[in-house]
Parts: structure tokens; C-alpha cells; sequence
């Protein structure tokens, strides 16, 4: 390698959205080149979706032998008091994200695209340094024809209660040398519940304190209330309308309740999961002067900046912050590199929050289309009417769907229940290919499968369920 390349393409961030566009552009034909400073996959393979997901299938399956073990279980299962080998744990989920990232590589190599890792520097919009990343050590530069930034997003840091000490992010609580007997995480939304669930099933004393009247405030109440029964069951404290202070001297956090009166949290980690924001620093991005929507990059339907040839796709464009929207982002603008004519115009896309239970909602909700002022009908069907819900041991929650009074296309899907995630697909499909009620009634359900919820909630809606 030479002290100075040129390419047709230029990705800075090899995490979802950048590794997607440097594979489809390779199969295009276009000369690519991704700049990586870590590993390939980003926040989402790395210390994000894959990790996480890794841990809560880990403590699922600890909380499942400790419920035998103790005797609770209805299934006629008994076994002796489990342990838990927190290193080999980890291990095992180190090995998950090894096998990803180096797939990763692969799939770059196999398409043509060149990887170089390094910390990218923008000198321009079509140039690029990269210090310590040429032959002979020194600085590498490249010049590009377009230049497409992926640098994703980072825990946001309360400046009261900076990391540091017992003070941790995610990228933190992923990755425990040891438990904590008390856990408190700072923030109900979904990377705190999912981490806090997790310390929770391993055996940590866990307290959640969110400012907002109740966990999960992106979602509406009814989806968010069998997690906070679930929660509460499995003896995490919720602390909600409650605000941080800070630390105290002795090391305890300070927080307000909503009467305004000053409590004292004692802890051994504190987890702060208050949310992410677009990672913009670090790389001179400010020398181009792009034009932001607060604090993300401002972007058009065909993931364009500002300036000519200059793109942003996934976490630093902005929300939602998704590592599916950062994909289908990445191949749209490889498309369009390559001389193909796309837009960014998806009907819906699912977001899904990994709790116990889970949450997924696709399109709009019963208030949004209220919003919008369109009338609706509006239906959910209980998994404790399913026969699959109820051999998983997991009845709570529920599908609901959402469809136009006047032609009954679906305009939204919202579920809570065991292992919803999976349903996301059939979800977002539906209205993606403008699906109808009548066309989700007349679509013959495999029995006995969680789905069945699906088509018995189009039934609801129409009037004629047949299981309730």
C-alpha cells in the first residue's frame, strides 16, 4: 500500500450501514474502499445488537435453571442450584462477535471492496487521511469521487454523572469482569431494560430510575405495561418520575422524586442508558459545514448531504437510530453510486425492543393515525387465547393492528409478548405491500404458532375473531 490511494467510494465506518454499502457497491463494480477504526460491524456487532441479544439468551437460560431449581417451575422439572461461570459466558459471546466481524471481512474481500482499519481524519469532501495506516507507518491518503459517512452513534454522557468508575455505558455492561450485587441504570428506555433485565436474571439486585411517569415513554402505555408487570415481578425496583442529581461523596446516587424530595441510592455500578447521538466529532467532519438536523446530519430521500456527493447513512443521519435503516440505507447509496436510480422511501420500519416480553411496532399506532386525523379500526388479540403462548409458559401481551375504516389497509402493527421480534417480518410486509385486513383474515396461519395472533387480530377487526 502506497502513501496515497483513490477510489470510486469512500465509506468511513464499518458498522451496518457502511459494511452493507461497501459489499453491494463491490458487486456493482464500483472501487471501494471502508475505513474502520475498531472491527468491522460497528456499535451493532461489536458492543450493540449482537452482544446484547447473546447476553439476554444467556441469562434467560440461567433464570430458567434457577426457577427449576428452585421448585417453581409447572413443567416437573427439577435440577440442583445452578452457578454461573461469568468468564466463559462472556467468552461465548466474545466468540459470537468474532465469528460476525471476521464474516464480515470476508463478505468485503469476497466483493471487492478493500478494508483498512484506521481512525479517518476529512480533509475534504473528497479526501481522506488515515495516520499510521500507509506502508511505511505514516499517513495514508485517499481521494475519493464520493464520499459516504457511516460513523454511527455513542452513548449519550450525563455531564452530573460522567463515565468513569462505577459509572458505565453499555459498551461497559457488556462485557462484566464480575456482577454487581447492585445495579442501577439510569434510563427506562430499551438499552437500559434490556441490560437491567439481564443483571436482573444473573442474579443483581437492580434499580431502573427514569425521569419520565413510566418505562419505555417512546411507546404507548397499554404495549409498555406487561414489561413493567414483568419487571416488577422479577423484583427490579422501578423508580419512575424520578430525576438524577449526581454522585454523592460516599459514592451513592442522588436522585429527586417527582414531590421533589432528595433520595439517596446506594450502588456498585451505575449503568447510564439515557440514549445515543450521532457520533459527528473525531474526524473533522466540521470542515465540510454540512447542514444538520440538530445534532445528526441533515440527509434528503437518496441519503444525500448537503454538499455534492458527500452521504450519511444509519446513526449519525439521525433517528431512528436502527441498525436495519442503516443497511438499507448503505445498499441504496451503493445503488445510486452505481448509477441506479433508488429512493429512501420504506412504508414502515420495525423497530423491536428485546425485553421480557418483547415489543415490536411497525408503522403507526392508534394515536398516530389519530394525529393524522384518520379514522381507524383497531383491534388486539391476547396471547392468553394462543395455544403456542401458552405451552411457552408465556401468555402475557398481545397483536394489535391498525387498518383504515374506509378501505381497511393496514396502516400499523403493535405486539408484546414472547418472542414477538419474530413477527416483525410478517409486519412490516403487510405494509409494505399494502396489505388489507380481509388479506391478512383469508391467509391461512400455520397451528399452533404464535402468528395465529396475527390473523386472529385482522379477524377482531373485522368482526369476526374466532378464538375469542
Amino acid at each position: 500500500m502506497s502513501n496515497t490511494l483513490q477510489t470510486q467510494l469512500l465509506i468511513i465506518g464499518g458498522g451496518p450501514g457502511g459494511y452493507i454499502a461497501g459489499i453491494r457497491a463491490g458487486q456493482l463494480g464500483v472501487k471501494t474502499i471502508v475505513v474502520e477504526g475498531v472491527n468491522p460491524g460497528g456499535t451493532c456487532l461489536n458492543i450493540g445488537c449482537i452482544p446484547s441479544k447473546a447476553l439476554i439468551h444467556a441469562a434467560e437460560e440461567f433464570a430458567k435453571v434457577t426457577a427449576y431449581a428452585a421448585g417453581t417451575s409447572p413443567l416437573g422439572i427439577s435440577v440442583q442450584a445452578p452457578s454461573l461461570d461469568l468468564a466463559k459466558t462472556v467468552a461465548w459471546k466474545a466468540g459470537i462477535v468474532k465469528k460476525l466481524t471476521g464474516g464480515v471481512s470476508a463478505l468485503l474481500k469476497k466483493n471487492g471492496a478493500q478494508l483498512i482499519k484506521g481512525w479517518a481524519t476529512i480533509i475534504d469532501g473528497k479526501t481522506v487521511e488515515i495516520p499510521g495506516a500507509a506502508e511505511d507507518g505514516g499517513t495514508l491518503r485517499i481521494t475519493c469521487e464520493h464520499l459516504l459517512l457511516a460513523t454511527g452513534s455513542v452513548p449519550v454522557e450525563l455531564p452530573f454523572l460522567p463515565f468513569g468508575g462505577k459509572v458505565i455505558s453499555s459498551t461497559e455492561a457488556l462485557s462484566p469482569t464480575s456482577l454487581p450485587k447492585q445495579l442501577i441504570v439510569v434510563g427506562g428506555g430499551y438499552i437500559g431494560l434490556e441490560l437491567g433485565t439481564v443483571y436482573r436474571k444473573l442474579g443483581c439486585e437492580v434499580t431502573v430510575v427514569e425521569a419520565q411517569e413510566r418505562i419505555l415513554p417512546a411507546y404507548d402505555a397499554e404495549l409498555t405495561k406487561p414489561v413493567a408487570t414483568h419487571l416488577e415481578k422479577s423484583g427490579v425496583k422501578l423508580l419512575t418520575g424520578h430525576s438524577v442529581l449526581g454522585l454523592a461523596d460516599n459514592g451513592q446516587l442522588r436522585v429527586r422524586d417527582k414531590d421533589g424530595n432528595e433520595i439517596a441510592l446506594d450502588a456498585d455500578q451505575i449503568l447510564v442508558a439515557v440514549g445515543r447521538r450521532p457520533k459527528t466529532d473525531g474526524f473533522n467532519l466540521e470542515s465540510l459545514q454540512l447542514d444538520l438536523t440538530g445534532k445528526a446530519i441533515k440527509i434528503d430521500d437518496q441519503c444525500k448531504t448537503s454538499m455534492r456527493n458527500v452521504w450519511a447513512i444509519g446513526d449519525v443521519a439521525g433517528e431512528p437510530m436502527l441498525a436495519h435503516r442503516a443497511m438499507a440505507q448503505g445498499e441504496l447509496v451503493a445503488e445510486i453510486v452505481s448509477s441506479k436510480k433508488r429512493h429512501f422511501v420504506p412504508a414502515a420500519i420495525p423497530a423491536v425492543c428485546f425485553t421480557d416480553p418483547e415489543i415490536v411496532v411497525v408503522g403507526l399506532s392508534p394515536d398516530e393515525a389519530k394525529a393524522q386525523g384518520i379514522e381507524t379500526k383497531v383491534a388486539l388479540f391476547p396471547f392468553a387465547a394462543n395455544g403456542r403462548a401458552m405451552s411457552l409458559e408465556s401468555t402475557d401481551g398481545f397483536v394489535r393492528v391498525v387498518a383504515r375504516s374506509s378501505d381497511h389497509r393496514i396502516l400499523g402493527w403493535q405486539a408484546v409478548g414472547v418472542q414477538v421480534s419474530e413477527l416483525s417480518i410478517a409486519f412490516v410486509q403487510s405494509i409494505e405491500m399494502g396489505a388489507t385486513l380481509e388479506d391478512i383474515a383469508g391467509t391461512i396461519h400455520p397451528h399452533p404458532t404464535l402468528g395465529e395472533a396475527v390473523q386472529e387480530a385482522a379477524l377482531r377487526a373485522l368482526g369476526h375473531a374466532l378464538h375469542i
